[in-house]
């Protein structure tokens, strides 16, 4: 495997973890006034590729938030306990925009990584071709 493979195969699988980031982001965002939703967060890990020697990001798993949601009084709401109180998602609209802009950015990342290396080796077959 040539050099250019690996890096844009290391900054094509940061980019598609973040994707998957991203997703859980918008899901959150969405569910944000879902009564009871649990919050979802990803975790990433380094998978080390024998077969084409080269260290990939991959999401190792999506779980939930166990935060409680922030508890209001109606007990006229059809889920409300016997106590009269609701339990709202437990997602916080900061929390998602500033993850979503670090998954955000962390994407742009990747990219650049890659054309910059596109950039490299187009270079490279200039000088050879000469």
């Amino acid at each position: 495997m040539n050099p250019f493979d690996k890096i844009s195969g290391a900054a094509t699988s940061g980019m598609r973890a973040q994707a998957q980031r991203l997703q859980v982001v918008s899901e959150n965002i969405a569910n944000v006034d879902t009564h009871g939703y649990k919050r979802k967060q990803v975790t990433f890990e380094n998978v080390y590729d024998r077969s084409e020697d080269v260290t990939r990001v991959e999401v190792d798993r999506v779980f939930l938030d166990q935060k409680e949601g922030e508890r209001v009084f109606d007990p006229s709401h059809p889920l409300a306990n016997s106590e009269g109180y609701v339990i709202m998602s437990n997602v916080n609209m900061m929390t998602e925009f500033a993850d979503a802009r670090e998954a955000t950015r962390s994407y742009d990342a990747g990219l650049e990584v890659f054309r910059q290396a596109r950039e490299m080796y187009t270079s490279l077959l200039d000088i050879l071709k000469s």
